[in-house]
């Protein structure tokens, strides 16, 4: 990981505070914003490199939306990814930031809203992600790199659960590294592949 300056909060500096619009219903049966805010579980991340705030989280797919039982389980910070659920986070990315090369075992659905981002490949294939831009990360190892030295980037990840994914005869790991130590009180950290 390097950075050129720590965030201390969600948002990054020079980047807006988003807003959330959750739609539902009222008794009647008519569509209406029961929802509007920005966001919860905001977390600073490795030391300042980063800094995420959940925008949706479910636990369930198909997702429960009867009686909110998708707003309830929202109440709680998810897990990087919820086994047969679905979690949006965005993450602000400090100039220079580069995370370590990793793999969440989940579809992550990423869209550069600011900013450029390299995405880099375990193969070392390489590409540079501009605003809309946007990444179908179907458990591949990977590596993030906020290209500026001088401004923020952020993202949107859309993370969905996978079944067991086999390559070459061989399932494939888990495995987070050092990032590991944003999640490691949950499950998924378990086992070798937990932060060092």
């Amino acid at each position: 990981m390097s950075t050129s300056g720590p965030i201390t909060e969600f948002p990054a500096p020079g980047l807006r505070d988003p807003f959330r619009y959750i739609t539902g219903h009222d008794a009647e049966g008519n569509a209406v914003f029961v929802q509007t805010d920005n966001g919860d579980h905001r977390a600073v991340m490795l030391g300042g490199a980063a800094a995420q705030n959940i925008i949706y989280s479910a636990g369930s797919n198909p997702i429960e939306l009867t009686g909110n039982v998708d707003l309830e389980f929202a109440k709680n910070r998810p897990s990087l990814h919820i086994p047969n659920g679905v979690c949006v986070r965005m993450i602000d990315f400090a100039p220079g930031c580069k995370s370590n090369m990793h793999r969440a075992l989940c579809m992550g659905i990423g869209t550069v809203c600011e900013g450029e981002v390299e995405l880099t490949l375990g193969s070392g294939e390489k590409r540079i992600l501009r605003p809309g831009d946007v990444s179908i990360n179907r458990g591949a190892m990977h590596q993030w790199r906020n290209t500026s030295d001088e401004k923020p980037a952020r993202m949107l990840y859309t993370l969905l659960d996978i079944k067991p994914l086999i390559v070459n005869g061989k399932q494939l790991d888990f495995d987070m590294g050092y990032l590991m130590k944003e999640y490691a009180e949950y499950d998924e950290g378990e086992g070798d592949k937990k932060a060092e």
